[in-house]
């Protein structure tokens, strides 16, 4: 038996998600697409979300375990078991669902509004930055924002230079290579980079998320 790659980290917002994907049948309730795991081979770039009680017809209560894309943190999918290897079926909501081939990166999905690409080949990075935090890492990647943790404080731009020298690690670029164009006394920044494109940076970014 033929088995389907798919891939469900898609940001919800494209197009046609089914226009080549195999035909599977959706829930009447909340036209969510089912995935049945014994006919198709998911690879899910997901976090556990926790579980909802919904309220269906006739009072009924409908468990469901939700898991949401891991770059952009919208919720996409869900399954009716707690242990996700015994679920038989994936529940994927309308819009967040994308069939790729086998050999294509799974990271292949739209850059997102938060990251542009500027002219004379720079690319501008919307950053949200908490500061004092245990250590500096990306939390998320979605489409508002690039969520980062800096451990040092705010005060007299201790958390500007720890922002600008990870990034740089995590990029792989030299802080003259780097601009930190707006948000020098606010947690909103704007992150201005060379020498790499949109996809690049999108994609490096993706990698080092740590939820």
């Amino acid at each position: 038996m033929v088995r389907t790659l798919i891939s469900s980290s898609i940001i919800a917002s494209t197009a046609d998600p089914m226009s080549s994907s195999p035909k599977m049948p959706k829930r009447k309730t909340d036209r969510a697409y089912v995935l049945d795991k014994k006919k198709h081979l998911a690879r899910l770039n997901i976090n556990e979300a926790g579980k909802v009680l919904l309220k269906r017809g006739e009072g009924k209560l409908e468990k469901q375990f939700r898991m949401n894309c891991m770059g952009c943190g919208l919720f996409v999918c869900y399954r009716p078991e707690e242990d996700f290897e015994s679920a038989s079926f994936i529940y994927v909501v309308d819009g967040a669902l994308s069939t790729i081939a086998a050999e294509t990166n799974p990271q292949d999905a739209p850059v997102p509004p938060c990251i542009s690409q500027l002219e004379g080949g720079l690319v501008q990075v919307a950053i949200e930055v908490e500061d004092r935090a245990q250590r500096s890492a990306i939390t998320r990647v979605n489409a508002d924002d690039v969520r980062v943790t800096v451990a040092a404080p705010a005060a007299r731009g201790e958390a500007n230079n720890e922002l600008l020298e990870f990034m740089g690690k995590v990029l792989g670029l030299k802080l003259s290579q780097m601009t930190l164009q707006r948000g020098w006394n606010n947690k909103s920044k704007l992150l201005v980079v060379e020498d790499l494109t949109a996809r690049q940076v999108y994609e490096k970014l993706l990698e080092a998320v740590q939820p």
